[in-house]
């Protein structure tokens, strides 16, 4: 059963014959824009395992970026869109009304740890979405016009999240962008100035923060501060809570919202079944919260949740979408909710972290280019350095064992502002053999790739 399976390349090399037919067919009739890392080709998949159509079988530490923490082809998932489908598969919300999205936004209003006692949840299809429908919420509500947002920052490639993304290789040739969206530095303690304390490096952070408001937006043309509580593409880079708990602070004292971007460290990845859960347990909860990828198991969506005082003030007809928590997919999304607190994935994915960390920790002694291994929960991130001392970023290290361990069937991807990142985005259901046996694909790669 591939569910089961551990990774195994039979057709020696990489693209088998098969696969490299069907990427030349890609190369011939897709835009190049789009880019393509791996020479797979996909022709199943079950947990974290996945078979191309060579019969290649790899493990997946990728999951779709992040799309896959219930696995792939989860059968209770599955027999729910299977059931949804034989009825309908659309009704647009703002012309019919049907139960799966209340249902579901009824379930989100439970479970999202958003400010306030009474909450709703507004639906639409990515994450980009969301993240730009946050914003508008917030400028609603607040009658400002300014955001900040962070450098490291991935929110997605709309004309407004890209300006609000830090990293501009995702925006090469897609300006003018829109205005009033303001940078601080996002608390990244490995790259602190000096040689700064964790308490040190916080207050340098939160200074900088401060500077925004002094240089850029004053305190009240601000409507939201937003941020990811684990940076993804900025190289998987938790917020400190000390930090958090400053941010909640400048928000309630001057009038604006904390919005937290949860589209890829959501759905149980940090040990709750979301990240904010551990803000909300410390008195620092935001006021606006979305959420994707893992959402629907693989299906389209997002969400969008916030106080009810907050979403009822926004202007009629200023949100939404055509497809926002389409039928199939809000039966997919409620299926997930019910399976993750069914089989308590968080517990799963903080059994994931004391494997890895243990093993990603001896790396770090046994490495020199094993620069920092950081995370929350099942979302880590190890950071390839030339030096320790130096701490030069690594990214044609992080290419080559990538590359070196897809020849051996785990699929690995980099992040980071310098490329120069492993994350670990791992279905959440992998078994403890397949675990072991990536753990011991990726020392391996380490090792060859770093004489």
């Amino acid at each position: 059963m591939l569910r089961e399976a551990l990774p195994k390349i039979v057709t020696g090399t990489l693209p088998g014959p098969k696969a490299k037919a069907v990427l030349d067919r890609r190369a011939a009739a897709v835009p190049n824009g789009i880019g393509t890392a791996y020479k797979a080709v996909i022709e199943r998949g079950e947990g974290a395992m996945f078979e191309d159509v060579d019969g290649n079988i790899f493990l997946d530490w990728v999951g779709g970026v992040g799309v896959l923490n219930i696995g792939y082809s989860n059968p209770e998932c599955i027999a729910a869109v299977k059931e949804q489908a034989d009825k309908f598969f659309h009704s647009m919300f703002n012309i019919t009304t049907h139960e799966g999205y209340v249902k579901l936004a009824e379930e989100m209003n439970r479970i999202v740890p958003v400010k306030g006692d009474k909450k709703k949840t507004m639906f639409v299809c990515s994450g980009s979405e969301a993240d730009e429908n946050a914003v508008k919420i917030a400028r609603n509500y607040t009658g400002r016009p300014n955001i900040i947002v962070f450098t490291g920052a991935f929110h997605g490639r709309t004309a407004l999240t890209m300006t609000m993304t830090a990293k501009k290789a995702y925006a090469v040739g897609m300006g003018p962008f829109p205005d009033g969206v303001y940078r601080a530095e996002f608390p990244n303690l490995y790259r602190a100035p000096g040689n700064m304390s964790e308490e040190e490096a916080i207050k340098y952070y939160i200074g900088k923060l401060e500077e925004v408001f002094i240089e850029a937006t004053p305190y009240d043309s601000c409507a939201a501060i937003v941020f990811e509580p684990v940076q993804g593409e900025g190289g998987f880079i938790p917020a400190p809570i000390e930090w958090v708990k400053a941010v909640r602070k400048i928000c309630d004292e001057h009038g604006i919202l904390m919005v937290c971007d949860e589209v890829q460290c959501g759905w149980a990845r940090s040990g709750k079944m979301f990240a904010s859960q551990y803000f909300a347990d410390a008195g620092c909860a935001p006021d606006i919260m979305t959420t994707a990828k893992s959402i629907a198991a693989g299906l389209p969506l997002s969400a969008v949740t916030a106080r009810a005082e907050i979403m009822d003030a926004v202007t009629g007809g200023t949100i939404g979408g055509t497809f926002g928590a389409n039928a199939v997919s809000a039966a997919s999304a409620l299926k997930v909710i019910e399976v993750m607190e069914k089989e308590d994935y968080p517990a799963k994915a903080m059994h994931i972290t004391d494997v890895a960390m243990k093993k990603f920790n001896e790396w770090k002694d046994k490495f020199e280019c094993v620069g920092d291994v950081r995370g929350l929960g099942a979302m880590m991130g190890i950071e390839f350095v030339k030096t320790k001392a130096g701490k030069e970023p690594a990214a044609d290290l992080v290419s080559a064992i990538v590359q070196e361990a897809m020849n051996h069937g785990l699929m690995l991807e980099a992040a980071g502002t310098y490329n120069n990142v492993i994350r670990f985005l791992c279905p959440l259901c992998v078994t403890d053999a397949q675990l072991e046996a990536g753990l011991e694909i990726f020392e391996n790669a380490i090792a060859a790739c770093a004489k």
